[in-house]
This record gives structure tokens, C-alpha cells and sequence, in this order.
């Protein structure tokens, strides 16, 4: 819901940044594994309850996420980018809530069973209509400068660091976060899959 308002006033920062990162042994796929990186981190942070660690680490995750792309949109948009980088997003987003649940099984392993349940249904709504907007070159006006299509929601990025941040700050209260975000993921997901098919319904044949 807030992705579309945020990108671009955060664009022109990113893009200084990206300025200052365009090296020749700097690369966008190069960005993107080490952000990666830096975001499997918070998986042991989280465990072992060192949420200050492991909010740091979400937030450099995410800082070298719009950099990969900044730095890819100086040198040209790659197929093999965009799909390094979607791909490795969803498994960052998977491991904080499977974090919390290492931290204190007892309290938080259902509601973060709950919350990933949730994101399969906005991940898997959000890709397949991606996957088929990019067969039928479905225009996205709002991220022309995304190797994919993406489809809004009430839940999407912004919202979803919102709730590692929340979680991080307040961990005693894990569960409340992500039984209420689970359930506004499958009110985007609902959303998405019937906007999604009366947008393909109606492409002709």
C-alpha cells in the first residue's frame, strides 16, 4: 500500500548512492548477495534474542536491496538480476518470522507459522500474476523501473519491514504483530487474486 508513495522519495538518495558505487568491481548481482548476506544474519541474531543485532542487519538487508536495483538501473535492467533478486527477497522475508520462532518456540512458533502461511499466499499471488503480466506485456506505470510487475496490496515491502522493525523493537509481543499482519496478508491476497483474474479474464484471446 505505502511502496508506491515511498520509492520514489527515496529514489534520488538511492540513486546518489548508486553513483557512488559504480565501480567496475561493484556489480548488482554483487550488491544483492551481499545483502543477502547480511540479512541471513538475522536468523541466528533472532535465535539466540540479540534483536538489536538482528534489527541491524534487516535494515542494511534492505538499504543494499534499493541499492542492487539504484546500481542496476545506471547499467541496464537484467532478467538474471531481477530474478536473483525477487528470489532471494522472499527467502529473507521467510527467515525473520522462522527467527522469532527459534527465539521463543513456546510463545511465537504458531503465530509465525501463521505469518509465513500468510506470505506464501502474497508471494505466490504476487509472482504468478507477474509471471503472466510480463507474457501478456501488461503495463505497470507505477514500477516501470522493475524487472517485474508489481501488484499492490494492503501488505507489501513497506509494510512488511514495518512489522520486522515493530518486532525487533517489541519482541515480547511477536505473536500479537504477526497474527494481525497474517491476517491483512490474506485480505492483499485475497484482493490480489481477484484482481488479478479479472485482469487476465478480460485480455483477449
Amino acid at each position: 500500500m505505502l511502496d508506491k508513495h515511498l520509492h520514489p522519495r527515496l529514489k534520488p538518495g538511492l540513486n546518489q548512492l548508486a553513483a557512488t558505487l559504480d565501480k567496475p568491481f561493484i556489480t548488482p548481482d554483487g550488491l544483492t548477495l551481499a545483502g543477502f548476506a547480511i540479512g541471513v544474519l538475522a536468523l541466528p541474531f533472532l535465535a539466540l534474542g540479540w534483536y538489536p543485532a538482528a534489527l541491524l542487519a534487516i535494515v542494511l538487508n534492505r538499504l543494499l536491496d534499493g541499492l542492487d536495483g539504484a546500481l542496476a538501473r545506471r547499467r541496464g535492467l537484467t532478467d538474471a538480476g531481477g530474478f536473483l533478486d525477487i528470489t532471494l527477497d522472499f527467502l529473507f522475508y521467510a527467515l525473520v518470522p522462522f527467527g522469532f520462532a527459534l527465539a521463543a518456540p513456546a510463545d511465537n512458533a504458531i503465530a509465525a507459522a501463521w505469518l509465513l502461511f500468510a506470505f506464501m499466499g502474497t508471494g505466490s499471488s504476487f509472482l504468478a500474476f507477474a509471471a503472466l503480466a510480463g507474457k501478456h506485456d501488461i503495463d505497470n506505470p507505477g514500477y516501470a523501473h522493475k524487472s517485474l510487475y508489481y501488484i499492490g496490496g494492503l501488505t507489501e515491502g513497506t509494510e512488511t519491514i514495518a512489522l520486522f522493525v515493530l518486532c525487533c523493537l517489541f519482541p515480547a509481543h511477536f505473536a500479537l504483530f504477526a497474527w494481525t499482519f497474517g491476517a491483512l496478508c490474506w485480505l492483499t491476497t485475497t484482493t490480489r487474486i481477484w484482481s488479478g483474474y479479472i485482469t487476465l479474464k478480460s485480455l483477449p484471446r
